[in-house]
């Protein structure tokens, strides 16, 4: 898309940018129905399904990347986007209210389960920090030990969520009092309603199926154009992949985020934004397995200070589910500014490195 005009180019971003938005509103209220239907489970219906349907954009810019060859881009991919996704938390803070004077997201949605994602997170991505120290030739068929540790750590960490969903040796099975409607995950379906009625399986899973393509097509679009737009206006393709692109494709998650939050379960809506940044450096298995190279060790130190910042604005916001602030500053809570202002100043500190 590099000859395209640039007019064309940001016209086709902000058209992927649409589509992808109401592609995850659907996405959102298929999963729901589908964990019903199916009885998938929390763990899997929001951990798994759509964490991994809202990273789709994702998985199709890794995997064309690393079949062309670009790891870099695999990387920079991969782990730029992980930082931004958690400031969708903020996002969904500010602009998820249900009432004036409500209480912010993570007094609403304090669970031992959600800090048990953020520690997750914090596992994979600290494998993931070690792994780029890792010499290249570290691999055997393909596979490195920290790609593998971290598909391991993922798998795990999904397991001791769905047991914490069933049983936590805590009181009222790790929910703090006066928290969401329905803390364990589920939103309000309104089934008590008999005029209500949910639509059958076969139509909800056609549903998602199409919304997920959607979701795959809009968000390759928006990559590309976005890359190349910015490669026209002479934009840092470091400072734009954190900032502009990453916030097109969390796009899925902030859609699927804020409709999770206007249905009633805050939990669903941060768990997503947990499983996604857990599951997304999964990847760097398929991206390992497609180029036949070691991917982490190729890391920029721009990848891996992004990492770091991710860590940290996991660390604070499994503090906030602890806390439980109930003040709001700006229309948020404490740890959504404090998680707002360190990924400002974190922007600020991608001019000081080199790439």
């Amino acid at each position: 898309m590099d000859h395209v005009p640039l007019v064309v180019l940001l016209a086709i971003f902000v058209a992927s940018g649409v589509v992808i938005w109401f592609a995850g509103i659907q996405l959102s209220k298929t999963t729901d129905v589908l964990d019903d239907k199916l009885h998938l489970g929390d763990a899997l219906g929001g951990l798994i399904v759509l964490a991994v349907a809202t990273n789709l954009p994702e998985i199709a810019i890794t995997v064309t990347a690393a079949a062309s060859g670009q790891i870099e881009v695999a990387v920079g991919n991969i782990l730029g986007g992980i930082a931004l996704q958690t400031v969708v938390i903020v996002v969904l803070d500010i602009f998820g209210k249900r009432s004036k004077g409500a209480p912010p997201i993570t007094y609403r949605a304090a669970s031992l389960i959600l800090v048990i994602e953020a520690i997750v997170v914090t596992a994979v991505l600290a494998v993931v920090v070690a792994g780029t120290q890792l010499p290249k030739q570290a691999d055997l068929l393909r596979v490195t030990p920290q790609a593998l540790l971290i598909l391991v750590l993922w798998v795990i960490g999904l397991l001791i969520v769905r047991r914490a969903g069933t049983h936590l040796p805590w009181h009222q099975n790790g929910n703090a009092p006066d928290t969401a409607e329905h803390p364990s995950g589920h939103r309000n379906r309104r089934s008590s309603d008999p005029k209500k009625t949910t639509p059958g399986t076969g139509k909800t899973v056609v549903v998602f199926v199409i919304a997920a393509l959607l979701t795959l097509i809009a968000g390759y679009a928006a990559e590309q154009s976005g890359t190349a737009a910015a490669s026209q206006i002479g934009l840092s393709g470091v400072l734009f992949g954190a900032t502009v692109l990453a916030l097109a494709t969390s796009l899925p998650e902030i859609s699927t985020g804020l409709q999770a939050v206007r249905q009633g379960d805050e939990n669903l809506a941060i768990s997503d934004i947990f499983g996604g940044n857990a599951f997304l450096p999964v990847l760097f298995l398929a991206a390992g397995l497609i180029s036949g190279k070691a991917v982490l060790p190729l890391a920029h130190a721009s990848d891996i200070y992004l990492t770091a910042i991710a860590i940290l604005l996991s660390v604070v916001y499994a503090i906030g589910l602890l806390l439980r602030p109930k003040k709001r500053i700006l229309g948020m809570g404490v740890d959504s500014l404090t998680v707002l202002v360190l990924y400002l100043i974190s922007v600020a500190g991608l001019f000081t490195i080199s790439k």
